[in-house]
């Protein structure tokens, strides 16, 4: 019963990394998406080529060599050590769920008519308040569905961290396994599943907040 009990208590440890780097990644890669996107769709070259290419290559590319390529890559190229793992693993996570992010705005975007930020700007709005007032509620009704799998994924990916010793839930999980318990591998499934049925919930919720716009 002790063994259990520590057991549990490290997969809760190993747990609460794997919450930080998923809220972590979240509130910096929706906001950067949003940026990328609005760069990718800049009528300026020098902005958007580079913005279309770096989606080109995270989204061509699996995260777990963005993962090595940004850890290992300083200190293999530059000759600069030290580079914090968990540091690592956040701006990686970041950038590749950014980008997919970025995707589903401007497929969110493209999908809304013209026409209605023209009526807008005909009545004397800002294009600010085009965005805000217009835009912005009903691109959150046309991608709450793709962005709910891709928050879902991004709970599964962030079991990649252990790849560079990051001591996330499954990390811990394999360090029992060794010892020869295989009970702790399982256990995890179960954290995980009680994570996904949360963000269901409350994804649900958001589609029933947001049921009154009409796209």
């Amino acid at each position: 019963m002790s063994k259990f009990l520590s057991v549990s208590l490290s997969l809760l440890e190993g747990f609460a990394t794997t919450c930080l780097i998923f809220l972590l990644t979240l509130l910096l890669a929706i906001p950067l998406g949003m940026v990328i996107t609005l760069g990718s769709r800049s009528r300026i070259k020098a902005i958007a080529l580079p913005c279309r290419a770096l989606v080109w290559v995270v989204r061509g590319t699996p995260l777990m060599l963005q993962l090595i390529a940004i850890f290992y890559g300083p200190a293999l190229l530059f000759g600069i050590v030290g580079f914090d793992r968990f540091a690592a693993v956040l701006v990686a996570f970041t950038l590749n769920y950014a980008c997919y992010f970025s995707e589903i705005y401007r497929g969110g975007m493209d999908n809304i008519p013209r026409g209605q930020r023209e009526a807008g700007l005909v009545l004397g709005m800002t294009r600010i308040q085009i965005f805000f007032h217009v835009t912005l509620p009903q691109l959150i009704k046309r991608i709450l569905a793709p962005m709910s799998n891709e928050v879902m994924s991004l709970v599964k990916d962030t079991s990649l961290a252990r790849i560079i010793s990051v001591s996330e839930i499954i990390f811990v999980a394999q360090e029992y396994t060794r010892q020869g318990l295989i009970y702790p591998l399982f256990y995890t499934g179960a954290f995980y599943l009680l994570f996904i049925g949360i963000l269901t919930l409350l994804f649900r919720l958001a589609e029933k907040k947001t049921a009154y716009i009409k796209v």
